[in-house]
């Protein structure tokens, strides 16, 4: 039998739960301690790990001794820089922590400064990475299927924002914006695909369905719900992010596209499956990634399904299970972590740009320190 290594969970709503099913996966994995104030999501966490012992704060936590041996931060965004600086200070423990790793431009060099002094792994949750049909496209991508990639777009077209514990994620003070919260994913992806960084990023933005008629404490939601942002890198390629959030209907949630001189490759990823109304089109979408070349003219398509237990486990096609994968070993065997706090902030700091872009009708300039505009 492998080892053994006791977590910590900070936060166990819906992306907490799906932690830990998802841990419960692992060999060797075992959830001893939940940080979670509301009663709710501790009830409904009781029926995944009946033998957690739970705690109110995080203070709480730290102050029991239960010999923690890595941590899992599930928390709204606006709560991660804060626990970060202060798992920093008062531990030495291997972290994951949920996207994004921050909300806002100013918490950046704190965070990065305090996460290059800890002594243990800091892996941030940048899940569609991991998905099947996405690292078949990243395989064929950088095999040279398509020769050198020149344009890259991406495309989510999904549901509107679901609900979450107070109502948290509906203002752009407490998400840092759609922008970032929703896609710090996209733009993460974008870097590792083009294998560059970001240099200018211009984005126009609407708020033109979602989330109109609600009100919290007299305040209507601030959050966009459709968004087209352009991408430009140091090495000469260019992205482009097309977001909406009011086409649920579709039979593919996000769509992956990446041209090159000699052809064009495509990845089509359905949406979570509970949301799939089986009872009247049958079956899910299964993911597919085509690769469509010049010369000679003929898709090629290949279906990439995901294994029936890791679907159950949640909603990003497995990828939180094949991430935990590579975290436990990082943590177990020392194996180096796939997305670093810096991976991170870069893919913050695009979004944030974007949010300034949409709002000044100006691009934004990518520099060391977070971005500049004229």
């Amino acid at each position: 039998m492998g080892k053994t290594v006791r977590y910590g969970i900070l936060g166990c709503g819906m992306m907490g739960q799906e932690h830990l099913r998802n841990l419960a996966l692992i060999d060797g994995a075992e959830v001893v301690a939940i940080t979670e104030p509301n009663a709710q999501m501790r009830q409904s966490c009781l029926q995944l790990v009946p033998d957690a012992i739970f705690f109110d704060t995080l203070e709480e936590m730290l102050k029991a001794d239960l010999k923690l041996e890595a941590l899992v931060i599930a928390t709204p965004n606006y709560q991660h820089a804060d626990q970060l600086l202060t798992l920093f200070e008062r531990t030495h423990l291997p972290i994951l922590v949920e996207k994004p790793v921050v909300s806002s431009l100013d918490q950046i060099a704190k965070v990065r400064a305090a996460a290059s002094r800890h002594p243990a792994p800091v892996w941030v949750a940048m899940e569609y990475r991991y998905m099947p049909p996405v690292a078949k496209f990243r395989e064929q991508l950088l095999a040279g299927d398509i020769g050198d990639l020149k344009m890259l777009n991406i495309r989510e077209h999904r549901f509107p924002f679901l609900e979450k514990v107070d109502d948290w994620n509906r203002f752009n003070a407490k998400t840092g914006g759609t922008l970032v919260e929703k896609c710090c994913h996209f733009f993460d992806l974008m870097r590792l695909l083009t294998q560059s960084e970001a240099k200018r990023v211009y984005a126009s933005t609407g708020q033109d369905c979602n989330h109109l008629d609600e009100s919290y404490a007299g305040q209507t939601p601030d959050i966009i719900d459709n968004a087209f942002v352009i991408v430009d890198f140091a090495n000469g390629k260019r992205a482009c992010l097309d977001l909406n959030m009011f086409a649920e209907g579709s039979r593919y949630q996000e769509e992956i596209c990446a041209i090159g001189p000699t052809a064009k490759l495509e990845c089509f990823v359905p949406g979570p499956g509970r949301f799939w109304p089986t009872e009247t089109l049958g079956e899910a979408p299964v993911p597919k990634v085509i690769l469509s070349p010049r010369h000679p003219k003929g898709p090629i398509e290949a279906d990439i399904p995901v294994d029936d237990t890791l679907l159950a486990a949640g909603d990003h096609n497995g990828s939180t299970y094949y991430q935990h994968v590579g975290f436990f070993a990082a943590v177990t065997q020392r194996q180096p972590v796939d997305v670093s706090i810096e991976d991170g902030l870069k893919a913050v700091v695009i979004g944030l740009a974007a949010q300034h872009s949409a709002q000044t009708g100006q691009a934004v300039e990518i520099t060391e320190s977070g971005f500049s505009f004229k």
